[in-house]
């Protein structure tokens, strides 16, 4: 770049150093310039050049070089010099916008042809040189068809995983029969259960006594296990398991044949309770074998169904609650703990997919200040599927029996392992409140509600919990693989509630040792019934 001045400072030049091009050229007036003029126009060209050069270096470098004339140079460095660049791409982003809305609009035409994938979509494309409008087009309905047989795949998933939980697996059934065949040939396991000279225990209250009502006979073992293991005082333990009739011999005959010594165990079918009479429970037994319930229940889940407007999530909550284990006896039994054990005081109730951690013996030592039931709330915790649970979670709040008794936002509680003061119990009406709920719900189809027996409980206990620390009873490990590892290794009780229980081949991998530590695989019924050969 130069800058020549005429000897008689009649002109000034501005040009390349290659000479063909003139970038400013100013003629001056033959009248008399004053020095003091010239210097300030040298100053103020001295400040303009550096810029003009670094806009010709940029133009330069983005092949404006190829311009061969000034007015070439011109178009292409205006726009820059007046702060206006090329909008080309934003107009290209504009028009494309736009043809996705008039796809979108429009319906996908009848019968037509999709491609398998991406790389077939861009080769047809190419073929049939399409215009933008076809290519989205086909890409929308490619998509839709992808998001349709993504969701019909989770709906069947959804419905394997209900058909797995509800399932028995061919490794316990085979534990049952041959635990129930030796029952009936081998008179050690038929002894009594415990000892005679231990009988007046099952109802002395300074040990502490655990009820367990299952027909899992593994699920059964691993809890009395679990608890005896992790106790500092196993000598105090005493467990109350509780179970059918179909199960008895083959409960009865594992306790028998595996004793838990110095702990005590007790086995007792529901046919062995003098109390437990159809007069005494005549709701449940008309749940039990009403035909619309057990069609609920164990009918075809799908029937009446209408998916498209269904949720994977939601379609998963209706399955979990037409679990058939919801309408069996064992699973209300809980509700009659007072008349089952008349002459206990205080008890722990575990379910059966539970493992104990810690000692429970201080449990015994919690003050309920006069309620009935010690249990882990359910509604102060991040954890959207387990910990955050309202009464709007289990209660349909537009049938209007529901609206006026109950709260929406009031906070729930988790069966699994609760501490029940039985003497405070029997002085209240709890079980004829939560027959008068069951009542209800069958007598409105089961429209009040649809999950199991905590529905009804959380009724029948209102105004009788008292909230204990949920460092003893962590839950969801049925439900979730994200379930905190540390958190779970601190827990005094981990619960496996949910479909995933840990027997089943469906169970998480990575929270099964907690479960399987407790399983005794030297002996001869698990190894021969290939228990956990997943």
């Amino acid at each position: 770049m130069q800058l020549h001045v005429s000897p008689s400072m009649r002109s000034l030049t501005i040009s390349s150093n290659n000479g063909f091009i003139d970038l400013m050229k100013i003629k001056v007036a033959a009248r008399h310039i004053s020095y003091r003029t010239l210097f300030h126009t040298i100053l103020i060209l001295a400040f303009l050049l550096p810029f003009v050069f670094i806009l010709t270096a940029i133009v330069t470098l983005e092949g404006v070089n190829k311009c061969s004339s000034f007015d070439c140079l011109g178009r292409r460095l205006g726009p820059r010099l007046l702060g206006r660049v090329d909008d080309s791409g934003q107009r290209l982003v504009k028009d494309f916008y736009k043809i996705l809305n008039q796809v979108n609009a429009e319906e996908i035409p009848d019968g037509i042809k999709l491609p398998d994938s991406f790389n077939q979509l861009v080769s047809e494309m190419k073929n049939n040189q399409y215009d933008a409008k076809t290519f989205a087009l086909m890409l929308r309905a490619m998509m839709e068809k992808l998001e349709r047989e993504i969701r019909e795949s989770k709906f069947s998933e959804l419905m394997n995983k209900h058909f797995a939980a509800s399932s028995i697996p061919k490794g316990l059934y085979c534990l049952s029969l041959r635990l129930t065949d030796e029952y009936s040939s081998n008179a050690h396991a038929r002894r009594q259960l415990p000892s005679p000279e231990l009988l007046p225990v099952l109802s002395n209250n300074s040990y502490h006594h655990f009820i367990l009502s299952t027909d899992n006979i593994l699920a059964a073992s691993v809890v009395v296990n679990s608890a005896v293991q992790s106790s500092l005082r196993p000598e105090k333990i005493v467990f109350h398991i509780i179970t059918d009739k179909k199960t008895y011999a083959g409960m009865h005959a594992w306790f028998a044949l595996n004793p838990v010594s110095p702990a005590i165990v007790e086995v007792k079918g529901v046919h062995q309770f003098d109390w437990l009479t159809r007069e005494n429970v005549p709701v449940l037994e008309a749940v039990e074998n009403h035909h619309g319930i057990r069609n609920y229940y164990h009918g075809n889940h799908l029937a009446g169904a209408n998916l498209s407007n269904t949720t994977p999530r939601t379609f998963a909550s209706k399955l979990q609650a037409r679990s058939p284990k919801y309408i069996s006896l064992l699973n209300h039994l809980r509700i009659y703990l007072p008349e089952l054990f008349p002459n206990l005081d205080k008890v722990v109730f575990l379910d059966d997919d539970v493992v104990i951690q810690r000692d429970l013996s201080p449990l015994w030592e919690i003050d309920l200040w006069g309620k009935v039931n010690g249990a882990v709330e359910t509604c102060k915790g991040e954890d959207e599927w387990v910990m955050s649970k309202h009464f709007r979670n289990y209660f349909n709040f537009s049938h209007p029996l529901i609206a006026k008794h109950l709260d929406p936002d009031e906070c729930a509680w988790a069966y699994g392992m609760n501490i029940f003061d039985l003497r405070t119990w029997r002085k209240t009406n709890i079980r004829e409140t939560y027959h008068y709920w069951l009542k209800e719900n069958l007598k409105w189809n089961l429209t009040m509600w649809k999950l199991g027996t905590l529905p009804p409980a959380l009724i029948a206990f209102k105004g009788h919990i008292h909230p204990i620390d949920p460092s003893w009873h962590m839950l969801g490990l049925g439900y979730q693989t994200k379930t905190n590892i540390e958190k779970a290794k601190r827990a005094a009780v981990i619960h496996y509630n949910g479909q995933s229980k840990p027997w089943l081949q469906i169970g998480f991998e990575h929270l099964r040792p907690f479960w399987t530590k407790y399983v005794n695989y030297s002996n001869d019924f698990v190894r021969n019934c290939h228990i956990l050969e997943l």
